[in-house]
């Protein structure tokens, strides 16, 4: 008996724990062998869509593309290398590092923690990270690839486990991509598939880019709070604080020793002076970058409106429409925003004497980007190989046509298609690829039942926002992951997909129940969603 005790206990040390980019490799294999078993059974599904010219529904049949033969493998090699290029984290994530390295390298980072991180209520910096994550998905994607690292080096200098910082703003982003204090890039690309749905019913219905701005900013500071609630109490105490190093106090202690204390005094005020007076620069550098992009998003004044989409009638569309400037330059601005401002803090503070103090300071800080570049080349690899396949759109045909069987109404249909869609989210992660196939199912029939077709639309943005953050088919899920394992100190037990998954579960179990009673809340109160719209018509 003991000797089996012990068998066992061998075999449980034993235990592989993969490495995230293996994970990748199997993923996508079993991926391919599955499209190919699904082919063979012809599995397929037929799903309508609305003809927005003449308002008639158009039946698309789709069935699962076979990469298990010749041409699909010969897609899967040849496409290698632009699957990659084109994921979209990589260029965002280098040109932010970039960015973020300029102003660690400088030292700004550490005056900001020092004189004004330190001095912020645990809580507090808990409550405006995961806020400023929930609003940051006003544009793009950005909140990954900028507040992640940031999170994480806060959380560190204030001797808090920066994985915890990780799934703090990882969690305000992911779980608050349904909402922000404004209307952005989303609700412009959503809104033409509402209105559309909508027509089926109403010939003359009109959706406004406002229509949902009222909830959005509740739920924005609602879900802030709650996340809050839920790192404190629930993933800070997991992760514990950070155990300061022994050797640091002992070689700080060492130098003092062999100064006086007016040296040390000395020392003291040069060093603040030179940090302040970095900082005035920095600060300086701030604003004027703020002011040049900010006067290049305003329309009609001289040498205004660089980054407008002009084309465009309306301002929304004109700064979050389509062919937008200042959407496809927004991580580069940013990116610069933080060089500028890390350029005139190292030149000012003296921590940069000359340029090439500033290409080995970056060269210092961007060390973990190689490990992230090839989990974004497998990861990369995955999720194109599963959209190739079509077993996404297949599975939320699957779902539309399940929410079209259902024969009653009402707040039961309401809360079922939520709950469908937030699962279809899982294989499909495109909100513009998901409502052009749910809205013609979701809108018609419970604009029957007397709920707004706007109402709908941000259902499917809360539904989005319950299940983006456990996917691995979303391409910043690798962000995550990457992140998580650069502060992993356990090296021989890589935190993996399903691991990561396993921590911020929590996070996304309680996000969906509050998401659910905002919704079923603000439809029982009838409030305003937005000016002059309610959820019920």
């Amino acid at each position: 008996m003991v000797i089996r005790m012990n068998k066992k206990k061998k075999l449980r040390l034993k235990r592989p724990h993969l490495h995230p980019v293996t994970v990748y490799i199997i993923l996508t294999i079993l991926t391919v062998i599955v499209s190919g078993i699904l082919s063979g059974i012809k599995f397929q599904t037929t799903y309508s869509t609305i003809n927005a010219t003449d308002l008639s529904l158009v039946q698309n049949t789709v069935s699962v593309e076979n990469l298990l033969n010749y041409n699909g493998l010969k897609y899967i090699i040849s496409n290698a290398a632009t699957n990659f290029i084109s994921f979209a984290p990589l260029s965002m994530l280098i040109m932010t590092s970039i960015g973020i390295s300029v102003a660690i390298a400088s030292g700004l980072m550490d005056f900001l923690s020092k004189h004004l991180f330190s001095k912020i209520n645990n809580k507090v910096l808990t409550f405006l990270i995961i806020f400023i994550g929930i609003i940051s998905t006003i544009i793009n994607d950005i909140g990954y690839v900028i507040l992640i690292p940031i999170a994480a080096l806060i959380y560190e200098t204030k001797g808090r486990n920066p994985l915890a910082g990780v799934i703090a703003a990882f969690c305000g982003v992911a779980f608050g991509t349904g909402t922000t204090i404004f209307t952005g890039s989303a609700e412009v690309s959503l809104i033409p598939y509402t209105t559309t749905a909508a027509r089926l019913v109403d010939a003359n219905f009109h959706v406004s880019l406002l229509s949902n701005l009222f909830i959005m900013i509740a739920s924005t500071i609602i879900l802030s709070i709650v996340g809050t609630v839920i790192i404190e109490k629930i993933v800070v105490p997991r992760f514990g604080r950070v155990k300061e190093k022994k050797e640091d106090a002992t070689e700080e202690i060492e130098v003092i020793e062999n100064l006086d204390e007016e040296s040390i005094e000395q020392e003291r005020l040069n060093t603040e002076y030179k940090e302040k007076r970095g900082f005035k620069y920095a600060l300086i550098a701030f604003i004027i970058m703020m002011f040049l992009f900010i006067y290049s998003v305003i329309p009609n004044l001289p040498l205004s409106g660089m980054l407008l989409d002009m084309n465009e009638t309306t301002y929304l569309n004109q700064i979050f429409g389509t062919n937008s400037y200042f959407q496809d330059g927004f991580t580069y601005m940013m990116a610069l925003l933080f060089i500028v401002s890390g350029l005139a803090y190292g030149f000012g503070s003296k921590t940069f004497k000359h340029d090439r103090d500033v290409f080995e300071g970056c060269h210092e800080n961007l060390k973990h980007l190689g490990g992230i570049l090839i989990l974004i080349f497998f990861a990369s690899q995955f999720i194109f190989t599963f959209r190739r396949t079509n077993i996404g759109t297949i599975l939320t045909g699957i779902v539309a046509n399940v929410i079209d069987s259902i024969s009653f109404g009402g707040i039961p249909l309401l809360v079922i298609a939520i709950l469908l869609m937030a699962l279809a989210n899982l294989f499909l992660t495109t909100p513009q690829a998901k409502w052009v196939i749910l809205a013609p199912v979701i809108v018609p029939p419970l604009m029957q039942f007397n709920i707004a077709p706007q109402f709908l639309q941000f259902a499917l943005r809360a539904a989005d926002s319950m299940t983006n953050g456990i996917t691995p088919l979303s391409t910043f899920f690798v962000i995550f992951i990457a992140y998580m394992n650069i502060y992993n100190k356990d090296k021989d037990k890589p935190i993996g997909i399903f691991g990561a998954i396993k921590m911020i579960m929590p996070y996304c179990l309680i996000i969906s129940v509050t998401w659910l009673l905002i919704l079923i809340g603000w439809y029982i109160i009838g409030l305003p969603i937005g000016p002059g719209v309610y959820p019920t018509i």
